[in-house]
């Protein structure tokens, strides 16, 4: 029987990391998660540390514009700041989400075990609120699985709204799963999730700049979020080719909440 999880280590040793924040984002609803922390990667210039594979990927493959296949990817990059002033952080990104319960909850396992052994002790988990129009200026909301973790996120100036009970029903996948395993190994967090329009073929531009101002606000890095709009889009086009025809396709899984309101729902 095939290990459900192999995990590669792309550097020849583990970095010294202080105080490391792990930020996932992987694709869900407007891909908005995905958006905003793949900017984060390129804007901060991440650095590859670990690269994810099982063999309850998609059975599908990208071609790429040398003709060549590439399998799907999820990977966990690194940033180390040189003031002991700021968190280093570890970013979850990739193509895909785990497609089925188990490999879900064994995937975010594994990633637990490698924040944890690289002494990260909070983690934020981002993703989209899918409304049946486009919002002019979405709104960001949040949800924790630490009170005092929640409350380090709804402070005045951050622009995210309090109240997300009776907005969002249960948070299925990744952005749900690891805050809720995170508990129960001490590992603080909270989700990130921005409104945007529910449309599958909708990118979710407006949300992701929210969920990077917020971010921004929060942990003081020097991004320039008026330029994510242009930077956005170079990157969420190379995201578009490889995935578009992914799209409503079986193997995408609905990751996220159900909304309690009619016209709102949230899917990772």
């Amino acid at each position: 029987m095939n290990k459900i999880w192999e995990v590669t280590l792309e550097e020849k040793s583990l970095p010294k990391l202080h105080n490391p924040v792990l930020i996932e984002g992987l694709p869900g609803i407007g891909n908005v998660g995905k958006i905003a922390v793949d900017f984060l990667v390129e804007e901060l210039k991440a650095k590859k540390l670990y690269s994810f594979f099982s063999y309850k990927f998609p059975h599908s493959v990208f071609v790429n514009e040398k003709n060549l296949v590439e399998m799907p990817k999820l990977e966990l990059y690194y940033k180390q700041f040189d003031k002991k002033s700021k968190q280093d952080l570890l970013f979850l990104v990739g193509d895909i989400q785990p497609i089925d319960e188990e490999s879900c909850y064994a995937f975010c396992d594994e990633v637990l075990k490698i924040a944890q052994h690289l002494k990260c002790k909070h983690l934020v988990t981002t993703g989209g609120i899918g409304l049946q129009h486009i919002p002019d200026k979405p709104k960001v909301y949040c949800a924790g699985n630490e009170q005092a973790e929640l409350q380090e996120y709804t402070k005045k100036g951050l622009s995210v709204e309090k109240e997300i009970f009776g907005v969002v029903g249960p948070i299925i996948g990744v952005s749900g799963i690891l805050l809720a395993l995170g508990k129960k190994k001490g590992v603080q967090g909270v989700a990130l999730l921005a409104e945007t329009f529910g449309n599958p073929f909708y990118l979710g531009l407006k949300g992701a700049r929210e969920i990077v101002q917020v971010l921004e606000k929060k942990f003081n890095w020097g991004i320039s979020v008026k330029k994510i709009s242009k930077d956005i889009l170079e990157i969420e086009s190379q995201f578009v080719q490889k995935v578009g025809d992914w799209l409503g396709e079986e193997f995408v899984p609905q990751a996220g909440a159900q909304a309690k309101k009619k016209d709102v729902h949230y899917i990772g």
